[in-house]
């Protein structure tokens, strides 16, 4: 995973602790979700989101092979009013892992994590940083972290910090607006 974003190290900056209640959209292959429900334990729960219904097969499968009991996986569309299904003001930290290339309605995205997320709460955002020649998404539909932050920073959002995401990958930790 040379290339790829440390999916460990990038979850440790939400300060996650057991019993926090997190969402992964666009969970993909897990990787993000799994470390988060190591990070939570047994009284957490973290809500693994997909809209491919493959993958939400597949991260369910993997999920019931490895044991993990905390992770419930969910097939949603991040880009609806309410495609995640989650109660309103209900999770702690929201993770959105290289998928921002991938969105074509960002203003419904945002509105949805702001939904969800408990005042004040965290979003961790991971992205592409670049086009790799083949590795990562198209340069015409890099979502450069400065466009990233602006997206986030106009919904309410306030920027904690960057983080060195990987080799490839930007980071950036937010709050959630602290007004419901």
């Amino acid at each position: 995973m040379s290339g790829f974003a440390k999916p460990h190290e990038n979850v440790l900056q939400l300060g996650l602790h057991e019993g926090m209640k997190v969402a992964d959209f666009g969970a993909g292959t897990g990787h993000y979700a799994f470390t988060a429900a190591a990070a939570v334990g047994k009284e957490g729960r973290v809500y693994a989101i997909d809209v491919q219904k493959d993958v939400v097969a597949h991260l369910k499968h993997l999920a019931r092979e490895r044991h993990i009991s905390n992770l419930e996986v969910v097939w949603g569309d991040v880009e609806k009013r309410i495609g995640t299904s989650l109660r309103d003001h209900s999770i702690d930290a929201v993770i959105l892992s290289n998928i921002l290339f991938q969105i074509r309605h960002t203003e419904l995205l945002t509105e949805e994590v702001k939904r969800i997320l408990k005042p004040s709460a965290k979003l961790l955002v991971i992205d592409w940083a670049g086009a790799y020649g083949g590795m990562g998404p198209a340069a015409e539909l890099v979502f450069s972290e400065q466009r990233a932050e602006a997206l986030f920073m106009e919904a309410g959002f306030h920027k904690v910090k960057s983080v060195r995401a990987g080799p490839h990958h930007y980071g950036i930790v937010f709050t959630a607006p602290d007004f419901v």
